[in-house]
């Protein structure tokens, strides 16, 4: 399943757009915290779908009965681009316990790419919702790859993948491998560069969130 939310007039779309401006992207600060409260709302989303348990919890002055989530779930990122779309639903899942995967694109003389993935550390995701945050889903190819990687840890109850821009060239590549999962996008183009960056897009997210880095 996907979801668009730039499909609905909301906040969402003021924060995509300041997200693309070029005369807005060199404020990192304002690049970083758009990206954050798009986690925010994807994980108010997210919890709607999750399992939810009865409680009684104690007020001064009685009993209430109280819904709470019956699994915590477990929050992924991938290094280093994801970090403020993730810290967006660790502020609301603060209790969930965390994966971090470390990877990236290696670019050969010939103009192609492959993903190398190089670090992982992850709890057990089995019987609990997985939440992985990617801000440019592209290829998918490393999408893809971190998955596999992360379901080595357990089978997890739903799977949900949080991009700000996506292509449907890697939504369809993603879904081809992983048809069940639920993808939230702040909103999806439909145009890859021969290098395998998103048109219109946005840019490098990573670079733009944190400075420019030594290209491998």
């Amino acid at each position: 399943m996907v979801y668009n939310l730039s499909l609905q007039n909301s906040l969402v779309t003021e924060w995509i757009s300041e997200i693309r401006d070029v005369d807005i992207q060199s404020d990192r600060m304002r690049f970083r915290r758009n990206l954050e409260r798009l986690g925010e709302i994807a994980a108010y989303e997210i919890s709607k779908q999750l399992s939810y348990k009865e409680v009684e919890v104690t007020t001064p002055m009685g009993i209430a009965n109280c819904r709470i989530l019956e699994q915590q779930p477990v929050v992924a990122t991938i290094l280093r681009a994801g970090l403020p779309l993730y810290q967006g639903v660790l502020n609301y899942f603060d209790k969930a316990d965390n994966a971090f995967v470390a990877a990236y694109r290696k670019h050969h003389r010939d103009g192609t790419f492959e993903i190398k993935q190089e670090y992982i550390t992850c709890p057990n995701v089995g019987g609990r919702p997985l939440i992985l945050t990617d801000p440019m889903l592209a290829t998918g190819s490393s999408l893809v790859l971190t998955l596999e990687n992360l379901l080595e840890h357990g089978v997890p109850t739903q799977v949900h993948v949080i991009s700000a821009i996506a292509c449907t060239v890697g939504i369809e590549h993603v879904l081809q491998h992983y048809p069940d999962i639920h993808i939230w996008c702040g909103d999806i183009d439909d145009e890859l560069t021969a290098k395998g960056y998103i048109v219109p897009g946005l840019g490098d997210a990573g670079d733009l969130a944190y400075g420019s880095k030594k290209q491998q």
